[in-house]
């Protein structure tokens, strides 16, 4: 077992600054555009695939990161370039995480390479979870899964929403209930594959921030996917429902459903995208604080902004520190008992809102316009107290986790 440390190794350094070369020679120039296009930056995508960023390998050595601070380095320094870009280029690995957490070894080495292609011909996934009537609340989704026992196929209908990656991806994988008798016990993951039939794209969204990543529904009519794409197998998905159906009747222990066990691996990465867009607001307020003069002297020179500069300051560094904790127990097999997942989330979003808020605010009127980076980094970090669970649902996960009461 790895021992925890808080200073990187050298490989780990070397990585870290390799990325952040990318970030700030290939992102950060290309932000402000694609911001305003609101369309999916490909060629920057490509360009990462060049180099290796984007890649499974490269995901796989971070994953397996003995120390668990691979991916939150990777996030942070991907997400200080730019939030929508960033999002761009990691989008796909949430449906990767869905494979890993709920696949078999061999639906792991099928579909994930699927889902990058290589850099001559770029390929993205989508995780498709929420629905129109079905955000936080899992238990309320309606998209079905049907056995089809003589083709030995799942026939899916339903429609999802908020997708990153939703309809232009190669490979999707959706959550649909099986079992709606069990509520949230009752659902799977089941993998899409490229052109099946039945499966477009709905809406595309308009969005306030991360404009550069592709958001939109997607729509399921009598989708026919094998038996095989059914993560986990059918064989295993019995005896969960089995299981579950038991202890329904019992009233007895909680059973994690494929969404949620997608989440919990992927929110301390969340918390780690938002401590990388914290950070950069941070180090654009306390440049700009430097330079601007009023009243015949730099601005830092006044305990209001130097103040303010501190306690953002503060807020990144906590935000990375939870972050990091959260993601080497994660990595180190030990549990969340207090949701340290959820902690570092919720701590980090909110940091992260708060900060790019108060960047705004050191710039003045310049921070209020597109002229200067901030005003896109707090529209970007709106999203951190949102998606992959709100901040009132990671508040709600760490209270019922540490009274151990079902708390409503």
């Amino acid at each position: 077992m790895a021992e925890f440390t808080l200073e990187l190794n050298d490989d780990q350094k070397q990585v870290k600054e390799w990325l952040h070369g990318f970030a700030a020679d290939v992102i950060r120039p290309a932000a402000a555009e694609w911001d305003e296009r609101e369309e999916t930056p490909w060629p920057v995508i490509q360009e990462a695939a060049k180099i290796g960023i984007y890649s499974l390998d490269f995901y796989a050595q971070q994953f397996f990161d003995p120390t668990g601070l691979g991916i939150p380095m990777v996030m942070e320094e991907l997400f200080w370039g730019d939030a929508g870009i960033g999002l761009s280029i990691v989008g796909t690995g949430l449906a990767a995480v869905g494979v890993l957490a709920n696949g078999t070894e061999e639906q792991i080495g099928t579909w994930i390479p699927q889902m990058y292609g290589d850099a001559d011909d770029v390929k993205v996934a989508a995780f498709c979870s929420s629905e129109p009537d079905a955000g936080s609340d899992v238990a309320s989704m309606r998209t079905r899964a049907v056995y089809d026992e003589a083709k030995d196929e799942w026939v899916l209908n339903g429609t999802k929403t908020w997708a990153t990656n939703g309809g232009i991806a190669n490979v999707h994988v959706v959550v649909a209930v099986v079992d709606p008798d069990i509520g949230s016990k009752g659902h799977a993951s089941f993998i899409v594959p490229p052109n099946t039939p039945g499966l477009s794209q709905g809406q595309k969204f308009k969005k306030h921030g991360i404009r550069a990543s592709h958001t939109a529904e997607v729509v399921l009519e009598d989708v026919r996917v094998p038996g095989h794409c059914l993560l986990g197998g059918k064989e295993k998905l019995d005896e969960r429902l089995a299981r579950a159906r038991e202890r329904a009747k019992a009233g007895g222990e909680r059973v994690k459903n494929a969404a949620m066990a997608t989440f919990e691996a992927s929110r301390p990465a969340v918390g780690a995208m938002a401590v990388g867009t914290a950070r950069a607001a941070y180090e654009v307020a306390l440049d700009y604080a430097k330079t601007r003069s009023q009243f015949g002297r730099p601005i830092i020179d006044n305990q209001g902004i130097a103040f303010q500069l501190a306690d953002m300051r503060t807020r990144v560094d906590a935000a990375r520190l939870l972050v990091w904790r959260a993601s080497w127990m994660a990595t180190t097999g030990k549990p969340f008992t207090s949701a340290e997942g959820s902690m570092s989330k919720l701590y980090a979003s909110e940091a992260a809102r708060d900060v790019t808020a108060q960047a705004i605010q050191i710039l003045g009127g310049n921070g209020y316009t597109r002229e200067y980076p901030v005003e896109r980094m707090h529209r970007d970090a709106a999203i951190y107290t949102i998606f992959e669970g709100t901040s009132e649902i990671q508040r709600l996960v760490i209270a019922r986790t540490l009274s151990g009461m079902p708390i409503r």
